[in-house]
């Protein structure tokens, strides 16, 4: 809602990213997830592709500066479960 708050007071309109300011491996990511569902993620391990970054970690600090944001959940187990639960629980059809 922060963000529609910002815009219903016009406020510019601007591009955040929204995370915990902790990066992830892939693998810790899998993981976790399969912790978190009980379900056996398929993988394919293999080479870093050319241009992969080593590592991507969203920053979250302008949208704090600007509209006060915090990250509810900070661990990733809590992030893959929140997920979860709406993924298990949305309507079937709805695919946003």
């Amino acid at each position: 809602m922060l963000a529609l708050e910002a815009l219903e007071q016009c406020s510019p309109t601007a591009a955040y990213n929204l995370g915990t300011g902790r990066g992830y491996s892939v693998l810790e990511v899998i993981k976790a997830a399969e912790k978190v569902t009980g379900q056996k993620v398929p993988c394919r391990f293999g080479p870093r592709r050319p241009g992969d970054p080593a590592v991507l970690v969203a920053a979250a600090e302008k949208a704090m500066a600007e509209l006060g944001w915090r990250p509810r959940y900070t661990e990733l187990e809590d992030i893959i479960a929140t997920a979860w639960h709406w993924h298990r629980r949305r309507p079937r059809g709805f695919n946003g």
